[in-house]
């Protein structure tokens, strides 16, 4: 990827001002108020907050403006040059004390009283002190209520406490108006309203529903806005007063949310958003409220051993997921506590044992791209070091590996070429299979934003989703059917000659070849295929080409098919041909799913290719990576995350047979396609080690489980969407004898031995020149810093110029970054793109259809996914306590059309069945969903959708076909009753 040249950059030009006789510089357009916190200078408001419009309705923040007969708020007012005001003048300040004790009269005495009890129905009061940002301008400003005033107060509302995660207390509420403009015009979720007149206004919740029972979303922007504790987390009801504030980053999705922990006595109470540049503040419910999950009981705190004797019975799973909604799951009845010692030597020993019998390929191991970088570069040196092979894979070979494949072939980069935020400045934003608003919330706020200022969206997935309120245009096309639509829209650039003739030749190879191929695929043609009107895709088309800037943003829609690399060639492929890729508010992005995908795969957690995607078949990249570790090094490509389990259960004669695996932090008894074929596949290995944080189905079937830390125990590294490297840092300690990745890992390979050749081992411990084995971690920094600094050196051509010391100063650093004085890169592609000759490659592609189809047996499509509130396999969400009571249990999603036929009216049970597996499950009415299919997420362990999907794979990604699979539908059956992990009471 080549270095960026970002919007033209302009001196912003200033004004002088002078402000109590103090001379101001301000930039043009900018408010006093603004200008004055720049310069260091308070002045006292209420109503206004950074990055939010500013609204002047408080009136806290007046000042005196020579020459001018009424005063004026500076939060509105913009300076100008030779502007006398005073913020300290003797009329200023007693209009500005004025309104703090008019507003401050109107609160509870001595503070909000809550009770307990209105929140967890039972206890007594508990005086939360101040009223915030309120309070706090009172006593600079040595403001006191007189009496009188207290005897003007209106009739104060009731105490709303029903939502699970947030309180409602608007006898505090001084109607300033944040949360408003922080639910309509920041997260654009519209909930929050300010409704009547005079005495009688108020903030309501659409038409004046309680919290609980309104369309909220729960990403808590409102908590966050509130200056006076009116909103807030009911998990600080009581005092706010805790022992640290620790910065860190989100732990769900790829969006990469900045944020910062707010802890009591060892306990994470509430966390807020922080302002980093990929959600400047912002967070979801997951973010805002999923914090939990590292408390719960169910935190595994002691290595363990399977007992002798025990069986790996996959069907021990189905009788567990029975009893843990009553008593969670008693892993004693399969194992015994352990030393740490006892457990290493026997995890590690047996690995090594296999090893040494039947060769490195016996072995196998799936990392995480819910850790750490450094984690996830230590687990595959590990793995290509210690076991000997490159069967080392994680969790994008379930989602984006089909898009990495098609990036890496068109581009020469699997990375974004511009960030999420960039459809700032966009034209056109085309959003494909994917559901932003519930995947990536944070992400789709700056779509919404873009909507509201003009620009067009287009959604095209077969499912109309949240996003599809703000389209422009809806693409709603048959499920399967993406290479058709896609082409179409190309066939329309280059019929109606709209294509970028001059970009095209100067950047772009074979497009003779794509030309001749759309030729078959006009809009009329396709249309009875993909069920959208010829002249919508004409009219898409159009607009795209014609766009300033166009941006296409997709999601797992795009990428879980067979064909998922000819969908991903046709969107690069479309760009291409209209030029838009390579400049602001354009170009491609594969939403990220995990919080460290991205890095992940950086870091070289993929079969194929060593860190920084240099492929272990390329001789320069094998050599230098052989002398970087010190260590001879497998020439061939790994086996896949399915792949392998087909592997292990191979014929012993098979040479390749995998036989051991080492799995740290993923949960492919939850995730892999085919359930029952993967859980009967991990049940067969002869020696399984997991490492981490919960018992997970994968779990369940492990020899030795070795007990590990959540992001908020650790420090270190992740890589988001936007490819920027942020770092997070250790906020509480781990419960019991739980211990860093980091040191477990080392701890394995230590034990496991670096590969030196087939029959000769080095010494303990030495991972070769890289760094030695022993990092010296022990939960401090220097540790990590020294696994990452030598990550970083083989990253060289990405991230060389992001040091530690940079990333503990700044917190994000975006990539490529070659120097310490680069700003990295938000936009690439812009003169040239990353592939051997810098141009593009483009790779027609023609319809392939889904490996199985409907058909009279099973009538149905099946589409899996994640919804808002849950994430991944649902290990740490359904732990989290708010989470699991918004959304507890598992459900399907159909339109009305197709459940009237089957008798099904809303929270009937129905049962879903594929050639593989069955699930039964409560129904959810959504016409968004497409006639003769279902939608159901994965992330129930007790309805798992997995169980029925298909394990066909793309040719080229190797990524299993999840969004399409035929099923059946009945009504009846009975849904099991578990609800979480059994730890789903309301937050107190």
């Amino acid at each position: 990827m080549n270095a960026p040249t970002s919007l033209s950059e302009v001196t912003p030009k200033t004004v002088e001002f002078k402000l109590d006789a103090q001379t101001i510089h301000a930039y043009e357009g900018e408010t006093i108020l603004k200008a004055a916190k720049r310069h260091g200078i308070d002045i006292p408001h209420l109503c206004y907050k950074d990055g939010y419009r500013a609204d002047g309705n408080c009136r806290a923040c007046v000042v005196e403006i020579a020459g001018e007969r009424t005063l004026a708020p500076s939060c509105c007012r913009s300076a100008t040059e030779g502007m006398q005001v005073q913020a300290q003048s003797e009329r200023a300040v007693k209009s500005q004390k004025m309104v703090l004790e008019m507003l401050l009269s109107d609160m509870p005495d001595v503070g909000h009283k809550w009770n307990d009890a209105d929140v967890t129905g039972q206890g007594a009061a508990t005086d939360t002190g101040q009223h915030g940002e309120l309070s706090d301008w009172a006593s600079r400003m040595a403001v006191t209520v007189r009496p009188e005033l207290k005897a003007l107060r209106r009739e104060q509302p009731q105490t709303d406490v029903s939502h699970p995660a947030m309180a409602v207390n608007l006898d505090a509420c001084i109607q300033c108006n944040r949360c408003v403009r922080a639910c309509r015009e920041e997260q654009v979720n519209g909930v929050i309203g300010y409704a009547s007149r005079g005495a009688h206004s108020e903030i309501v919740f659409d038409l004046g529903d309680a919290m609980g029972d309104s369309t909220c979303v729960a990403c808590g922007e409102c908590v966050q806005a509130c200056p006076t504790g009116a909103l807030m987390p009911k998990t600080q009801v009581g005092t706010q007063v805790v022992d640290k504030k620790v910065d860190s980053v989100c732990p769900f999705c790829g969006v990469g949310c900045l944020l910062t922990y707010n802890v009591k006595d060892n306990v994470i109470v509430s966390v807020d958003g922080r302002d980093g540049p990929a959600n400047h503040s912002r967070l979801c419910v997951k973010g805002r409220f999923g914090f939990d999950y590292a408390a719960s009981p169910q935190r595994l705190t002691v290595p363990l051993i399977r007992k002798d004797g025990v069986s790996k019975d996959p069907e021990l799973l189905n009788r567990l997921n029975r009893s843990m909604s009553e008593h969670g799951a008693d892993w004693s009845e399969v194992f015994r506590e352990a030393t740490w010692e006892e457990a290493l030597a026997l995890g590690a020993g047996r690995l090594k044992d296999l090893r040494d019998q039947f060769g490195p390929k016996s072995l196998a191991g799936f990392g995480s791209a819910k850790g750490s970088n450094e984690e996830a570069y230590l687990f595959q040196k590990l793995v290509r070091t210690g076991f000997g092979s490159n069967n080392v894979d994680h969790c994008t070979r379930l989602c984006h590996a089909s898009s990495v494949a098609a990036l890496l072939e068109g581009v020469g980069s699997g990375a974004v070429s511009n960030q999420v935020n960039d459809v700032e400045h966009s034209d056109l934003i085309f959003v494909i299979g994917s559901n932003p608003t519930a995947n990536h919330p944070v992400a789709a706020t700056w779509m919404k934003n873009a909507a509201k200022r003009g620009a067009k969206i287009v959604l095209a997935d077969p499912r109309v989703t949240d996003i599809g309120k703000h389209a422009w245009r809806t693409l709603q096309f048959k499920p399967d059917t993406d290479v058709a639509m896609l082409n179409a829209l190309i066939h329309v650039v280059i019929e109606e000659g709209l294509a970028d003739q001059d970009f095209i030749a100067q950047r772009a190879n074979n497009y003779e070849a794509l030309k001749e191929n759309v030729k078959g695929y006009s809009p009329e043609a396709m249309a009875p295929i993909c069920g959208v009107p010829a002249e919508t895709l004409r009219e898409v088309a159009r607009e795209f080409a014609k766009a300033k800037g166009a941006m296409i943003l997709w999601g797992m829609g795009v990428s879980q098919h067979v064909h998922g690399t000819d969908n991903a060639r046709c969107l690069i492929a479309l760009v291409t041909v209209t030029g838009q890729i390579g400049k602001p508010g354009s170009g491609l992005h594969p939403l990220r799913g995990q919080n460290n995908v991205q890095g992940a795969s950086d870091a070289g957690l993929i079969p194929m290719m060593f860190p920084n995607y240099q492929r272990v078949t390329n001789g320069a990249a094998h050599a230098w990576f052989e002398d970087f570790w010190s260590t001879p090094l497998d020439a061939q490509p790994g086996y896949t995350v399915v792949e392998i389990m087909h592997k292990i259960l191979a014929p012993e004669a098979d040479a390749h047979k995998v036989r051991g695996m080492y799995i740290m932090g993923e949960n492919p008894a939850m995730s892999d396609p085919d359930l029952n074929h993967a859980r009967h596949a991990l049940a067969s290995l002869e020696h399984l080690v997991v490492q981490d944080i919960f018992m997970t189905e994968t779990a369940w079937l492990a020899d030795v489980v070795l007990p590990a830390t959540a992001w908020p125990e650790k420090n270190g590294t992740v890589s988001n969407t936007d490819r920027m490297v942020q770092l997070g840092k250790q906020a509480i300690d781990p419960p019991g004898q739980a211990k860093p990745d980091l040191w477990i890992i080392q701890q394995m390979a230590e034990r496991i031995g670096a590969y030196a050749s087939h029959t000769q081992l080095t010494p303990t411990g030495d991972w070769g020149r890289g760094r030695p084995l022993a990092c010296g971690y022990e939960g401090e920094f220097d540790g990590v810093a020294e696994v990452y600094d030598e990550m970083r050196r083989a990253m060289h051509s990405a991230i060389s110029g992001i040091t530690w010391d940079r990333l503990q100063r700044e917190s994000s650093v975006t990539y490529p970054c070659l120097t310490a004085d680069d700003p990295g890169a938000p936009t690439v592609f812009i003169d040239h793109f990353a592939t051997e000759d810098g141009r593009v490659n483009l790779v027609p592609a023609d319809i392939i259809p889904a490996n199985e189809r409907p058909d009279a047996q099973y009538p149905f499509v099946l589409i899996t996914g994640r919804q808002l509130e849950h994430w991944h396999t649902g290990s740490m969400t359904r732990r989290a306590t708010v989470l699991d009571a918004i959304e507890p249990m598992a459900t399907a999603s159909m339109c009305g059309g197709d459940m009237a036929p089957l008798g099904l009216s809303t929270g009937d049970a129905l049962t879903i069945q594929s050639r593989r597996g069955q699930v039964t499950l409560h129904v959810r009415r959504d016409d968004g969903t497409p006639p003769g299919a279902v939608f159901v997420p994965f992330a129930y362990y007790e309805a798992a959708a997995n169980l029925m999907t298909n394990a066909a794979l793309d040719p080229f990604g190797k990524i299993p076909e999840f969004k399409y699979c035929a099923v059946a539908i009945r009504a009846g059956g009975v849904p099991s009753a578990v609800a979480g992990y059994g730890t789903h009471a309301l937050m107190p």
